[in-house]
């Protein structure tokens, strides 16, 4: 059976157990609708981390990301959050609507816990979009970035 074929055979079905209340998390079936896709970009410095084969201070870690410190911090508190699956998110600018749920879950759970966690009362959230933005780890990621009074504008 072809991918093409099983994403039709699963897509047709989807909508019939949502009816019948037999998931309860339709999110499930986005995971397996991208079931056998792969990521096919090089694998970037955040992969080497997330595999263990590169450390790095990890400060927060659940089911959907990891946040750890820079190694070239800008300010007291400097913290990268990545998803833990790239999913083709390398840059902001290609999130779809399937990366809502790991987009949404960083910004309203990971970086509040974050910013109490390192005692946060402000912060900038910080992410670079594109080479010419500055970005130069092609894995999407998010700079906490804190612990004293920043300047404006940033980096303009």
């Amino acid at each position: 059976m072809t991918t093409a074929k099983i994403h039709a055979d699963i897509g047709g079905r989807r909508g019939t157990i949502k009816e019948q209340n037999i998931l309860y998390n339709y999110t499930w079936w986005a995971l397996i609708l991208g079931a056998g896709t792969r990521d096919g970009a090089d694998a970037t410095l955040f992969d080497k981390i997330l595999e263990g084969k590169i450390p790095a201070t990890v400060v927060y870690e659940d089911a959907l990301c990891l946040a750890f410190r820079d190694i070239s911090p800008v300010a007291p508190t400097h913290v990268i959050l990545i998803p833990k699956r790239r999913d083709g998110l390398t840059q902001l600018q290609f999130a779809t609507a399937e990366h809502k749920q790991v987009l949404g879950h960083m910004l309203a759970v990971a970086v509040p816990a974050i910013a109490a966690k390192e005692g946060l009362n402000s912060y900038r959230l910080v992410v670079n979009d594109g080479a010419e933005a500055c970005q130069s780890v092609f894995h999407l990621h998010m700079h906490i970035i804190g612990g004293k009074k920043l300047s404006w504008p940033p980096g303009a």
